[in-house]
Order: C-alpha cells, then structure tokens, then sequence
C-alpha cells in the first residue's frame, strides 16, 4: 500500500476534469478570490490537506464523492466516480453483482 497520500492526485484529476482553474475552483468554494487559486494550489501539491468539510464542498463542485479523494489505485477511483453516478436502483442492482462476483 502506498504511503502517498491519494487526495493532491485525485483533486487535480477532478479539477481538470471539469475544465476548472484552481483560481475559479477556489472561488466556487466561496474561497476570496485573492487566495483562491493559492489554497488550491497548496492542496493539490499536497502541502496542506482540505479538512473533511472542505473536501465534502470540493466533491460536491467537482460532482464526486469524498470516497473518490480517498482512493490510492486510479481503477477503484474510476469505479467509486462511475457508481456516484447511478441512480439508487443501479446502485443496488450494482451491489447485487458484485456480490454475486463473491461467490
């Protein structure tokens, strides 16, 4: 298991994906526009770490879930950004899959 911390990575993976700057990311977070793309900066090289509020409001903007910041492997970030997609009957129908893969 990697000793890296996964959240600088997934952050800027989500921010890019969304076609947002750190500066206008920062700035959806309600962040002053003075240090908006500094603080986004400092998270995304890792320097400093969003408390867990702060991420909640980042995947919100960035419309994925928190547990997507917390995956060190990019398959399992795929998979936890494609299943906050479904809706809740996909998602069960989802569960039930994979349990059946557990067999």
């Amino acid at each position: 298991m990697s000793s890296i911390c996964p959240i600088p990575i997934r952050l800027k993976e989500a921010r890019i994906s969304k076609a947002l700057s750190q500066q206008k990311l920062g700035e959806l977070l309600g962040l002053e526009a003075g240090n908006a793309s500094a603080r986004m900066n400092q998270y995304e090289r890792g320097k400093h770490t969003p408390d867990f509020d702060t991420l909640k409001r980042i995947a919100e903007v960035l419309d994925v879930p928190v547990a997507y910041f917390y995956c060190e492997d990019e398959l399992e970030a795929k998979i936890v950004e494609a299943m906050h997609k479904l809706q809740p009957e996909q998602k069960q129908s989802l569960l039930g899959f994979i349990e059946e893969l557990k067999l």
